[in-house]
């Protein structure tokens, strides 16, 4: 006679399990599913259990995007490579934030990040800034304009790449827009009626490279 077979046990409760699972619901399920509740449901236990380990809401959304911002080894600075090895950091960062659907806009509402691969990842581009010749106020303020563009552009990528934007909808938008521009007297918009082909999702990465570069040799001018 088989004996019973027996019920797998649950693994054991920690942070990180938290996190992951949390970055799971968000994956399948989008913002709105993950609460505590959620996640504790997902697990198999209460919210209370859950407080242990993260203390609310807003602690799990930054351990979350903290989570997926642990990439590296970060680069040695170069003085003679430091615009290349800054936008390797905002490439990381813009892969990052565009891993799991959803993370972008939670670390859009974050306004600074402060968990452990954040800091480092921050001290990394300070560090490459530097090697380029910029002193600290400077690099300060290089970075968190480099940042809050990669952010942002994350976010709006994000929505393209995993289906947060309607695509049939802002076709309409766009051809309701071009009517709307075409209706005023020749000529009152000659450029902007030119601009749709250069605003597509094949243009995206072109269109980051172009601002990251242009930012990036006004700052090596700066610093020269």
């Amino acid at each position: 006679m088989s004996r019973p077979r027996r019920r797998a046990e649950k693994p054991v409760l920690s942070q990180e399990l938290v996190v992951k699972t949390a970055l799971d619901l968000l994956a399948r399920e989008g913002l709105e599913a993950v609460s505590m509740r959620c996640v504790a449901k997902a697990l198999e236990t209460g919210p209370a259990s859950l407080y242990a380990h993260v203390a609310n809401k807003e602690e799990l959304h930054e351990l979350m995007v903290d989570h997926v911002l642990a990439f590296g080894p970060f680069p040695e600075p170069d003085p003679d490579r430091w615009v290349e090895q800054a936008k390797d950091l905002l490439r990381d960062n813009v892969r990052a934030l565009t891993s799991v659907p959803g993370i972008a806009k939670i670390a859009w509402a974050i306004p600074v990040p402060v968990g452990a691969n954040a800091l480092q990842q921050a001290e990394a581009m300070l560090a490459v800034l530097r090697a380029g010749g910029l002193d600290l106020k400077r690099a300060l303020f290089a970075a968190d304009a480099l940042w809050l563009y990669a952010k942002a552009f994350a976010y709006e990528g994000a929505g393209w790449q995993h289906g947060d934007i309607d695509l049939a909808e802002q076709e309409q938008r766009g051809r309701r827009m071009v009517e709307y521009m075409t209706s005023f007297p020749p000529g009152a918009f000659p450029n902007l009626l030119g601009a749709g082909e250069y605003f597509t999702a094949e243009t995206a990465q072109e269109r980051f490279e172009f601002a990251i570069d242009l930012f990036l040799r006004g700052l090596a001018s700066a610093a020269a």
